[in-house]
């Protein structure tokens, strides 16, 4: 028997390698085989406990590498919150032996285990969504941002249902490689999948194309020094100008574009009029700034401002998802040593309390969108409900400044093409630094994306649709039905422990050494 220090090891190794299938590798391929190491190694554990054992590593393992970007900020602290949050998977290692374990499972518990186990993934992906947990970054589905087929499914169950096929997928390898017994379930499983995503693809609605309208995303690019925020907000102003003339419906400056509050600044107002004036669009800024709410909270906000021809329009949003550790400390009393040991936030900041829509007017009309901030984007209710609002494009500003030559970059960027493709809508994704980037409703994504080594201003033809998506109407509904499922395994489970057992098999008297001398028993 392998060593239990290999075998934790081996864990850990197989939980990492879904990372791979993420931006910036991008080996969207790799999802549907990359759990079948990890599930092999789980179901052949001696027991439940060193399954649950061998869930937890390799959930600790998937979390270090799908947020090792964060290292630089987080420094060993990272490896902390890996290590509860792959507590998560310890249930999952469990469930994966009992449904897949043995040798010679028959047909009706294999058809359970490709419902049963990847249903347990997807509550883990639901309760790692909280915010408090670090929210919905890197869940399985996402790898999947470049696949056309996918993303029409994820406009009939949001990215859940595509985590779902996932898994189902490593489910079935992983019985048709280990279970002889189970090998036609498991090859049928396969084709309903690739059925089911072919169905999908052909007859879910698609957005009905509505026109066009012109988007311009500034993108200064990485300004250090001790003036950044001076010397940024100039960047961006000289970057603005030369959109003049170009019929643009909206320009869109990235997370922290302004670092003073506009009321307590009004030359910068000031000057922000003026560009609008200047290239005939209303301009969308985020200022990161000390400032005070219309409910009279005082705080440092991230807020995203409309700015017309005459300066501020009125049109705000504060953000309402903030990013744990990185602009608050949940449980402050507790963990606010974690402002010792890296770049965690020293202040609070002040949480915005409702979505909003906003309206700008363009060349082609009045144009209604739905502003995000950075870590917003990764949450698939936030642009659900923007869309049902009547949103007619999704616009997130982020920043990133921290994190480049990483992945994260890229992989913050591809949330958009989930969000665009779950709502129907356009997403345009502006940053300070890159990567930049705008989808299509169908989540395909609109020209070149502008990388982390760019300072420029791009303009975008985003193409408008109408319609509404089956995510849209019908909400998480696949996280329903896997918890409906688990709800379902469970009662059979509970209802197999409650049965009394059988009669105990008759067995015949011993026979006595006269007996088995061949004397008869009297």
């Amino acid at each position: 028997m392998a060593s239990p220090w290999w075998r934790g090891a081996a864990a850990v190794a197989a939980g990492s390698l879904s990372a791979l299938a993420f931006p910036a590798p991008s080996l969207w391929w790799l999802a549907y085989v990359s759990l079948v190491p990890w599930m092999l190694l789980v179901r052949s554990a001696p027991t439940s406990r060193r399954a649950a054992l061998d869930g937890w590593l390799g959930g600790l393992g998937f979390m270090v590498a799908v947020h090792h970007w964060l290292m630089p900020s987080l420094h060993v602290f990272i490896v902390l919150l890996a290590g509860l949050l792959g507590l998560l998977w310890a249930p999952w290692g469990w469930l994966v032996r009992s449904a897949l374990g043995g040798a010679a499972p028959s047909p009706g518990r294999a058809a359970g285990a490709l419902a049963v186990v990847p249903s347990g993934w997807l509550v883990i992906e639901l309760t790692r969504s909280w915010e408090g947990l670090g929210g919905p970054w890197g869940l399985l589905g996402a790898s999947q941002w470049e696949v056309s087929p996918a993303l029409r499914l994820a406009s009939v169950g949001g990215v859940w249902l595509v985590s779902l096929l996932v898994v189902a997928v490593n489910t079935a390898l992983t019985l048709l490689i280990a279970v002889a017994a189970a090998r036609t379930a498991a090859a049928v499983a396969l084709v309903v999948c690739g059925l089911t995503v072919g169905s999908v693809a052909a007859w879910a609605p698609r957005p009905q194309p509505s026109g066009h309208t012109r988007i311009a995303v500034v993108q200064p690019g990485v300004i250090g020094g001790a003036d950044s925020v001076e010397r940024r907000f100039a960047r961006g102003e000289a970057l603005t100008r030369t959109l003049a003339g170009q019929g643009l419906g909206l320009v869109v400056w990235g997370e922290s574009s302004v670092g003073m509050d506009l009321e307590r600044r009004p030359d910068l107002a000031g000057r922000l009029a003026a560009l609008s004036r200047t290239v005939g669009a209303e301009i969308l800024v985020n200022v990161d700034a000390r400032s005070t709410d219309a409910s009279g909270r005082t705080g440092i906000f991230n807020r995203s401002v409309l700015v017309g021809p005459d300066g501020p329009t009125g049109a705000a949003y504060d953000k309402m998802r903030l990013v744990p550790f990185g602009e608050y400390i949940p449980a402050r009393a507790a963990l606010g040593w974690a402002t010792s040991v890296g770049k965690a936030a020293g202040e609070d900041r002040v949480r915005g309390t409702r979505q909003v829509v906003m309206t700008a007017p363009g060349p082609d009309g009045e144009l209604r969108f739905g502003p995000l901030i950075c870590f917003e984007s990764a949450f698939p209710d936030l642009s659900r409900r923007l869309a049902q609002s009547g949103a007619r494009v999704l616009v997130a500003q982020s920043s990133t400044s921290s994190f480049q030559g990483s992945w994260a970059p890229e992989q913050h960027a591809s949330l958009a093409a989930l969000r665009a493709a779950e709502s129907g809508r356009p997403m345009v994704h502006a940053t300070l630094t890159g990567v930049s980037a705008v989808f299509g409703p169908d989540g395909r994504r609109v020209g070149d994306a502008v990388g982390t080594d760019r300072s420029t201003a791009a303009v975008f033809d985003v193409p408008l649709a109408t319609g509404t998506t089956p995510y849209v109407r019908l909400g998480d509904w696949a996280v329903y039905a896997a918890l409906a499922v688990l709800a379902v395994a469970l009662a059979v489970e509970g209802v197999r422990s409650l049965r009394p057992p059988g009669p105990a098999p008759r067995v015949p008297p011993a026979r006595t050494a006269r007996a088995s001398a061949g004397r008869p028993v009297r």
